[in-house]
Parts: C-alpha cells; sequence; structure tokens
C-alpha cells in the first residue's frame, strides 16, 4: 500500500501563484486544494484537514492576520504566510497571530516547498506513538501533544501553532529547569526565517497559559533562557 500523499491548501487570489505551488509541490508527493479567498478557505477547512496551509496576507475579502486568527482558533495545522509585506513589525505580527512560518514575494518555489517539507517534518515529530498518548497536567492546566490542544482550569481549550507546541512540550518534558535559547531553537526549529521567533512564540504561550489571579506559569531567566515553573504529571 502507498503511503497517504500529505495535503496542503493554497489561499491566494492570484491562480498564477496557486499554480505555481502546485506544480512545484506535486513532485515530492504533496497535493494541493486552490483558494481564491478567505471564505472558501474556512469553508474548506469545514470538509477537509489539510498538513499545511499556505496564506496569502493580501486576500480579497478577508484580512490575512484575522484569518489566521480564525484558524487557530479552531485548529493546530501549520501554517506559512505568504505576503509582499517586507517590513520585520509585519513578519513578527504573523508569528505573534500563530503563524509558523513567513516567506516575502516575489518567492522561489522551491523555497517554500522546502519551507512546507521542513515543517511537516517538525510536525510529524508530534504525532502520537502510542508511549506519547498521555496528557500533561500542570497547575490546573492539561495538553494533548497529538493535537496541540491545551486545555485551561476552566475547560476552554486552544490551539497552538507547530512552533508554540514544540516549545511547550519541550517546557513541560523539563519542568522547574532553565532550558537556554539554543535549546528551544532546536526543538523549535533552527531553519526559522526570524531570530525573534523563539521570544515571539514563548510571548504567545505566556498569554494563553495567562490568569488574572496567577503569575505567570513561563519565568524569563535573564541570560539563560526559560522555565516553566509548575510541576508537570504525565498521565
Amino acid at each position: 500500500m502507498s503511503p497517504k500523499r500529505q495535503l496542503a491548501f493554497i489561499v491566494d487570489d492570484e491562480a498564477d501563484i496557486r499554480a505555481l505551488l502546485e506544480d512545484a509541490m506535486e513532485p515530492f508527493g504533496i497535493s494541493t486544494r486552490g483558494f481564491s479567498n478567505g471564505r472558501s478557505l474556512l469553508d474548506g477547512l469545514s470538509l477537509e484537514t489539510p498538513d499545511v496551509c499556505i496564506l496569502d496576507l493580501g486576500l480579497p475579502d478577508i484580512d490575512g492576520m484575522s484569518l489566521i486568527n480564525e484558524i487557530r482558533r479552531i485548529s493546530s495545522i501549520p501554517i506559512i504566510v505568504l505576503s509582499a509585506r517586507t517590513h520585520s513589525s509585519d513578519r513578527v505580527m504573523g508569528l505573534e497571530m500563530g503563524a509558523d512560518d513567513y516567506v516575502v514575494k516575489p518567492f522561489d518555489p522551491r523555497e517554500v516547498v522546502a519551507r512546507v517539507r521542513s515543517i511537516l517534518r517538525r510536525s510529524g515529530l508530534t504525532q502520537p506513538r502510542s508511549q506519547e498518548e498521555q496528557k500533561a497536567y500542570f497547575d490546573g492546566w492539561a495538553y494533548l501533544p497529538s493535537s496541540h490542544c491545551l486545555t485551561s482550569p476552566n475547560g476552554e481549550e486552544t490551539f497552538l501553532s507547530t512552533g508554540e507546541a514544540s516549545l511547550l512540550e519541550a517546557l513541560l518534558r523539563a519542568p522547574r529547569r532553565v532550558l537556554s535559547r539554543d535549546y528551544l531553537l532546536e526543538h523549535g526549529g533552527r531553519d526559522e526565517s526570524l531570530d525573534r521567533a523563539i521570544d515571539v512564540r514563548i510571548s504567545r504561550i505566556r498569554k494563553k497559559l495567562s490568569t488574572c489571579d496567577r503569575p505567570s506559569l513561563i519565568r524569563t531567566i535573564y541570560g539563560s533562557g526559560y522555565m516553566l515553573a509548575a510541576a508537570v504529571d504525565w498521565r
């Protein structure tokens, strides 16, 4: 039996760009679905779950950043942003909204394919294996690595991006230990396009773990790295 082909959703209002990326991915066994706007993408997500989503920020119907936020509200699908916006603040904003990577237009389609394959490899590392079906319980929270689902003490669920999931799991596997930025970079992927990716994602995880009556669970140890300041029970 042949292995299941991986699936990429490509969201761009320019048909030529969709076709370019579809042609580039075909030799690597990656199937594609093309969408010309954000609404059709959301409709597609209600019917099928891709392995990765490639998203243009300049869509005709929905602001790209808002669309990322909407996707991240319901899913942990890896997201790669395509954008003509070249300023570093736009890249930071994309990561802050929950994207996994950011590619500036015009781009070499081979670079996009390389980014896709890298993210698929990293997200594959978090797929469940028999000994990893456990949840992590800490300070009233619960985290399931196989789905990137974080559940708050009051039962509210939220989904982490692939990069955020890698970082949180690294912290959960070594509670109350200081983990250096280099160590976390290895877990979050060293091929990131932005040096601040670790700091941005730690900030996002902090916000998701924040409550009004408790101090932050992730401590910054200046000059050393980050630490999860809670006991963790895996079961």
